[in-house]
């Protein structure tokens, strides 16, 4: 049995399309992150899913109970559905132990569990104004997980905070996943934070389901430069470049843009399989190097290496190493 059913959801907004026909089902402790464009739909349809919001036709089915809508209810919300969103806020002027006892449906050691999930043992007796950015958002999740849901929504939870308190929560989440085994669908701009972590990614655009799969097969294999641009860097070269790349195992022309991420290139030495180019501009990443080249026929192509020893305007020999080849 799905825990979640998503049917024909559709929600306008002064005569645009918010949502516009969306379906899809979600079994149990899943794990499912929704990327998309400022405006997509992608906040709106978590509020939906939470009955936090009126959809115009559709409805959605919550462990096959329907869940209805704001104008359905006095109490917005649904049992056993937590909706966390990026402008939450807490009481100000009250003990943090005050603030989660108040909503609190667990024992005290199914608490105190939840509080050392959350790495927020150390604010219990601190006031909900003295918390950081971080600390607070952290609060805001275990008051939720005292609910006991059995599915999390999160909107867009890193936003507005530095790398600290980012990859502390992204630990808490995934020990939420792990420990309370509890489906989450999560909102992220940034394909660091989802890549690593998703079963599912869904890609929303213009308020539909635009594409939806494993994380690495949308990665690499995405349905259009959209779906591309929102996973990171990426090489599209055009029909009519293609036929300058055919050196390359695997590449041919068949009217399509080839679709290729940068660390599908590699830079190599002269051998037959190679293009010939020149190097026009290097960007250091940290962790990587992004080589920008120019290979036969005037076409750029952006290669990742994790060293550089190269310079700009040197020539170098481009290679293919990615293992399966993909147009759009």
């Amino acid at each position: 049995m799905e825990l979640l059913k998503v049917s024909g959801i559709s929600k306008q907004q002064a005569g645009a399309f918010i949502l516009k026909d969306i379906s899809f089902t979600l079994p149990r402790f899943r794990k499912i992150a929704i990327a998309g464009e400022t405006g997509s739909g992608k906040s709106t349809l978590l509020k939906v899913i939470a009955g936090l919001s009126q959809p115009d036709t559709g409805e959605v089915l919550f462990e096959d109970k329907r869940v209805e809508g704001p104008l359905e209810v006095l109490i917005p919300g649904h049992e056993g559905i937590a909706y966390l969103s990026q402008y939450f806020e807490l009481r100000h002027h009250y003990r943090v132990e005050e603030i989660l006892s108040y909503a609190n449906q667990l024992t005290e050691d199914e608490a105190r569990n939840i509080y050392a999930i959350c790495r927020i043992n150390h604010l219990l007796q601190r006031r909900t104004d003295e918390l950081s950015g971080g600390e607070a958002q952290r609060i805001a999740l275990a008051r939720l997980l005292t609910t006991a849901p059995r599915l999390l929504l999160l909107d867009e939870p890193f936003s507005n905070l530095d790398m600290i308190h980012k990859n502390l929560l992204k630990s808490v989440i995934h020990d939420i996943g792990e420990s309370l085994e509890i489906t989450c669908m999560l909102i992220s701009h940034d394909p660091h934070d989802i890549l690593s972590w998703a079963d599912e990614l869904f890609i929303m655009k213009a308020g539909q389901l635009l594409q939806r799969g494993a994380p690495q097969q949308v990665y690499y294999q995405p349905v259009d430069a959209y779906a591309a641009g929102l996973l990171g860097k990426y090489n599209l070269v055009p029909p009519d470049g293609l036929r300058h790349l055919s050196a390359l195992p695997g590449i041919t022309s068949n009217g399509k843009s080839l679709f290729a991420r940068p660390e599908q290139f590699t830079l190599t030495a002269p051998q037959p399989d190679a293009l010939k180019g020149k190097v026009q501009a290097i960007t250091f990443w940290g962790g990587y190097y992004d080589i920008a080249v120019q290979v036969p026929g005037k076409t750029m192509v952006t290669v990742r290496m994790i060293t550089c020893d190269v310079k700009k305007g040197d020539t170098v020999y481009v290679g293919w190493r990615g293992t399966d080849v993909w147009y759009i």
